[in-house]
């Protein structure tokens, strides 16, 4: 791509450059595309996830919104392999639900919850780009939908179990690989490849043509996000020629053996680059004590 119509890739950006209110408009515009309503920003929540240090290149960027109903949106996103992602999926969603019900409130106040993952690691398989997660009652024997009665504003009406549990949205970044044409599709390419068309109409993209090109960087930022793009393809590389590895020594000796093996040799590597041991961890699912002691 040329260097004039290219643009800054959306998890550095969500990091180092979108976190004031003034460009909010751009992670709206997602949120809006992928629950097809508008949505407002309420913060980019503060972690040990978002500290800007070196080694922090590949840890997760979390933001809340909320919805006209006031119903709340949860997005992260997430650069490494996690082994017990869903697991920490839902323990944000339940941590959400709770931080919002104070004591002695009846349960009515209770929120409904969207958790939406970007991910750009293989989370596992599956052919699609885009899942999404509800919850249904269904009949053992009946096969029916259970529907339940709700009291609002004074008149009971029914509901269904999905319109009150949380829902749940995986963007697999990396098996995007169709031609943009809705507003969704231009965000994944996006997201994927840095791509935003020029006569965009999708929702927050316009944003990022004005904000996110790479030469309005610095020279110090444009380096600082080279070296970034550098650190994603060689960790990818790492774990590719590991995955391959794995695969072929597990044919001969065993598949447990040959991935251990595998991610014993992409450990080695990535402790080699400078990469924490944490975030090691995260990618190979050693132990730090397993990683300290290569």
């Amino acid at each position: 791509m040329e260097e004039y119509n290219k643009y800054v890739r959306f998890d550095w950006a969500a990091k180092r450059m979108l976190r004031d209110k003034a460009n909010f408009g751009v992670f709206e515009g997602l949120i809006t595309v992928l629950l097809n309503e508008p949505v407002h920003i309420v913060e980019i929540l503060e972690s040990e996830a978002n500290q800007e240090q070196q080694d922090d290149k590949f840890n997760r960027v979390d933001i809340k919104a909320k919805n006209s109903k006031d119903e709340i949106i949860i997005v992260e996103i997430q650069l490494t392999r996690e082994l017990y992602y869903l697991e920490r999926v839902l323990y944000g969603v339940a941590k959400a639900i709770t931080e919002h019900i104070s004591l002695g409130e009846k349960y009515d106040k209770v929120k409904k919850v969207y958790s939406i993952s970007i991910l750009y690691f293989d989370l596992g398989k599956g052919a699609d780009y885009l899942y999404h997660g509800t919850t249904s009652f269904t009949g053992v024997h009946t096969n029916d939908t259970l529907q339940i009665n709700s009291r609002d504003r004074e008149l009971i009406r029914m509901k269904t179990p999905e319109q009150i549990f949380p829902e749940y949205f995986l963007i697999r970044v990396n098996e995007f690989d169709k031609v943009a044409r809705t507003p969704l599709e231009e965000w994944l390419d996006y997201l994927k490849n840095g791509h935003i068309k020029e006569d965009t109409t999708a929702p927050g993209l316009r944003e990022a043509r004005e904000k996110l090109q790479y030469l309005m960087m610095s020279k110090a930022e444009r380096q600082a996000y080279d070296r970034h793009i550098d650190d994603i393809m060689v960790q990818n590389d790492v774990l590719d020629t590991a995955k391959r590895e794995g695969l072929a020594e597990g044919l001969a000796i065993g598949k447990a053996e040959g991935r251990a093996e595998s991610m014993a040799e992409a450990a080695r590597k990535l402790k080699l680059l400078g990469t924490p041991a944490q975030v090691i961890s995260q990618v190979t699912g050693l132990s730090v004590d397993e990683i300290a002691a290569l």
